[in-house]
């Protein structure tokens, strides 16, 4: 087994191009392509050619006395490096007061001692030759400018920063990550090979992950962007170390019963499987919600990480067993088998916080619930920032490009927006350009307009050049773009240009876009991972009442731990705002990655509850869950903290609020707030489920003469799941052939529909069949499954023949015989 994985990364590694050249950091920071600003600039491209560059903004503020003098100079110089024979590759043209005399009013400041030179560039900005051509303009510009300050700024000089930011931070992470984990394994396990067996684990995941993710992004089926493999880093660290914590802290207490290894790793396995597949299930399911947003920076961010979790789940099963087993006894080095399996029992401090729990139930549960709501007021400073720039926790020359420009032409100027009508008649001629121009100088918050409307190809697209007087990357901007839309749509009318198409382009309507895709992508993706972990926790409990209050919980930390994070990086650190995906990111990680470690406690409750009353199950629960659980909220708190040493706010924020909500969810949440729940609950925490005592098994089908009967309980688990999933899939299939397909239903759609329902059916009436011979229908809750999983059949004949009858499947047509001609 451990062979097979080295080479399966070994092999995947040399097929797999390097992840960084397939990155896509580009369209995680648009709006969604059906948006009015996407429309509005792919209408610019298509009307006037050659706009779609993307431009270097340098600006040059003069020095001395006569510092207008100095910057035109400047300007001079700079401009004649720009256009000669030996200017940069990607440089496309060079706009200036020295190439465009006209637009001086655009190009200088009112001061006169500042002016801009626009520096389109041809190529994508992840390309690293556009890249390296970004720092020759750059290096030219210092160069020529003399005396007088200059920076690149514009977006190709953000994207360029952006791309030196993340890779000066990624080396940095991961050796601190490795670190950092090991350092806490040596801590924990005391003992080197063991402390390196997680790690092991997590590189070949990675590896595997990696190399895989690469094929599947060279090939266009899933996007990966710098900051996606920057949290896949940490979160295979944390989820891989979890894992491991988990089976080799159950190998050794079954050490304590079962000397023999190979036997003690099995039961291990066995009994941790189901708590560790429905863990490593939340987290994969979570990460597919996300595919239900229509926002890129969502849509794309699931898959990749979804892969990397089941890898390591998959690796946590199979590497690292095998490697523990061929490490022998010599794993536990230099404390031994025996001190190992000794310290499996649970530590003092887990006892007396379980005396705790059983002592005051009630009033636990009140000071925590209490304690949260505190950090939860916190979210009364909540507000998020769309600005790229100031979300750099490192000096950037964009950066200060940005300031220069907001200080010298007003901050507006530093991202224009454009106004894009379109008629269905020419424009060309007429009063209505100059009309809707004059409206849009008039609209509120609209610094200046450009001098000349500009028009398309087609002489029916005019374009406007709106410099706002707020900051555009500001909420208050953003608001702005719908009251400019109607204010020219408005003008439109009143010039006679009836039913016009009125759209906004530029960075503070694509962010406006972004806002409205990221609020309603949100409360989506927020209440389907709900309903995932609800679903979850009910097939892992067999319960309707657990799932209610953990998830309640679970809503509680995630309230407290945005406030806590909105008040540390807001209000002290004096971040701009919350990143503006971060919230969405943060429910979607603590949720999934919090609910863990209460599937890990309330399994082994269940587990408990066989041999012991609930009061005694869910100390038994905590005592010896205690230790390990919270080892792995430490470590995955931790590799989730390294973010924090990335120069990116979002990132920054990020890793601050996950490190801070598993710590809450590791030392209040799981070892105090649910089991004083659990208590006050007793008998019914796991309602509608029973407590029950396991009393010596008996045969529930006597063997026959002939052979060996079917064990009983395997055969009723088997058929649950079968009807569940028979279920649950023909359902899913039903909605969505009805919902996506039924409109443009053809006769072969359905015809495969049909087979395949066939084929699961026959196989589900067989077990039905098989179940009811061996059994005799004792099946209890399981005939309930069976009525429901019998539905989907009836109704798919209904589908059948409701698609014949609307003509959508015609009947088959006989075809003519064939024609039997006699052999001569």
């Amino acid at each position: 087994m451990v062979a097979f994985w080295v080479l399966v990364a070994g092999l995947l590694a040399g097929a797999a191009p390097a992840l960084e050249s397939v990155e896509d950091n580009a369209s995680a920071n648009l709006p969604p392509a059906a948006s009015d600003s996407m429309k509005a600039r792919d209408l610019v491209r298509a009307q006037r050619p050659g706009q779609d560059a993307t431009p270097a903004v340098i600006v040059v503020r003069g020095a001395g006395a006569d510092a207008g003098a100095s910057a035109g100079e400047a300007v001079t110089r700079i401009t004649s490096a720009l256009s000669g024979p030996a200017r940069p590759d990607h440089v496309a043209s060079v706009i200036s007061t020295v190439t465009a005399p006209a637009a001086a009013a655009e190009l200088v400041s009112q001061n006169r001692g500042a002016q801009l030179v626009i520096v389109p560039m041809t190529g994508s900005p992840s390309d690293k030759s556009f890249q390296n051509a970004v720092d020759e303009v750059r290096a030219l510009a210092a160069e020529r400018a003399g005396p007088a300050e200059v920076a690149v700024t514009g977006p190709a000089g953000i994207a360029t920063d952006t791309v030196k930011v993340f890779s000066g931070g990624d080396k940095v992470m991961l050796l601190a990550t490795i670190l950092l984990v090991l350092v806490i394994l040596l801590a924990i396990y005391r003992s080197p090979l063991m402390a390196l067996v997680p790690l092991l684990a997590v590189g070949v995941a990675m590896r595997v992950a990696e190399t895989a993710g690469a094929l599947l992004a060279d090939a266009g089926i899933i996007t990966v962007s710098s900051q996606t493999a920057s949290i896949m880093t940490v979160l295979l660290f944390g989820v891989g170390t979890d894992y491991a914590l988990i089976i080799t802290a159950r190998y050794r207490e079954a050490l304590l019963d079962e000397p023999d290894r190979a036997r003690a790793m099995r039961t291990a396995v066995s009994r941790t499987a189901e708590s560790v597949l429905a863990s490593a299930s939340t987290i994969v399911l979570a990460m597919f919600a996300l595919l239900v947003a229509a926002s890129p920076a969502l849509h794309g961010f699931g898959p990749y990480l979804a892969l990397g979790v089941a890898v390591m789940a998959l690796v946590a099963f199979t590497f690292i067993p095998a490697l523990v087993l061929l490490l022998g006894g010599g794993v536990f080095w230099p404390g031994g088998v025996a001190k190992a399996a000794e310290r499996s029992r649970g530590t003092g401090i887990w006892h007396r916080i379980a005396a705790l729990v059983a002592r005051a139930p009630a009033r636990v549960v009140t000071a925590v619930v209490a304690l949260l709501m505190v950090m939860s007021a916190g979210l009364l400073g909540y507000h998020e920032s769309f600005n790229t720039l100031s979300g750099f926790r490192a000096s950037t020359e964009s950066e200060r490009g940005q300031r220069l420009v907001q200080e010298q032409f007003g901050p507006g100027e530093i991202a224009p927006s454009t106004v894009v009508v379109q008629s269905r008649d020419d424009l060309r001629s007429g009063t209505a350009p100059a009309d809707i121009a004059a409206a849009l100088a008039r609209a509120e918050n609209v610094s200046r307009v450009g001098q000349h409307p500009r028009f398309g190809e087609d002489g029916r697209t005019v374009f406007y050049d709106v410099v706002l007087d707020l900051d555009p990357y500001s909420s208050k901007a953003l608001d702005t773009i719908g009251p400019l839309e109607e204010t020219a749509r408005g003008a439109a009318d009143a010039a006679g240009v009836k039913d016009a198409t009125v759209l906004v382009a530029g960075e503070t309507a694509q962010n406006a876009d972004i806002r409205s895709a990221l609020d309603r992508d949100t409360t989506l993706i927020m209440l389907l991972v709900l309903a995932i972990v609800t679903a979850v926790l009910i097939l892992l409990l067999r319960s309707l009442l657990a799932p209610l209050y953990l998830v309640a919980t679970l809503l509680l930390s995630f309230l407290a731990t945005l406030g806590a994070t909105t008040f540390f990086t807001v209000t002290v650190l004096g971040d701009e705002g919350i990143g503006n995906r971060v919230t969405a990111y943060i429910f979607v990680f603590l949720v999934a990655l919090g609910v863990d470690y209460n599937i890990f406690i309330m399994s082994r409750f269940k587990q408990e509850l066989r041999t012991l009353p609930p009061a005694k199950a869910i100390s038994a629960a905590l005592t010896r869950t205690g230790g390990v659980v919270s080892s792995a909220g430490l470590i995955l708190a931790a590799t989730f903290g390294v973010l924090m040493t990335q120069p990116i706010r979002e990132l920054f924020q990020f890793g601050f609020a996950m490190a801070f909500g598993i710590l809450l969810d590791t030392f209040l949440i799981r070892p105090l707030l649910v089991p004083a729940i659990v208590r006050l609950l007793g008998d019914h925490a796991l309602w509608p489920a029973r407590p029950r005592r396991e009393t010596p098994p008996a045969p529930a089908v006597a063997p026959s003469a002939g052979g060996t009967a079917i064990p009983t309980g395997r055969l009723l688990r088997a058929f649950t799941w079968i009807a569940v999933i028979e279920a649950c899939t023909w359902g899913g299939l039903l909605i969505g052939m009805y919902f996506k397909y039924v409109p443009k239903t053809t006769e072969l759609g359905v015809r495969i529909f049909g087979t395949l329902h066939g084929a699961a059916f026959i196989a589900y009436v067989a077990l039905t069949v098989l179940v009811a011979i061996r059994l005799k229908w004792r099946l209890g809750r399981t005939t309930l499954f069976a009525l429901l999983a019998a539905i989907p059949p009836f109704m798919t004949v209904a589908f059948d023949t409701w698609a014949r009858r609307t003509g959508r499947l015609t009947e088959p047509t006989p075809a003519p015989a064939p024609r039997l001609t006699p052999s001569p």
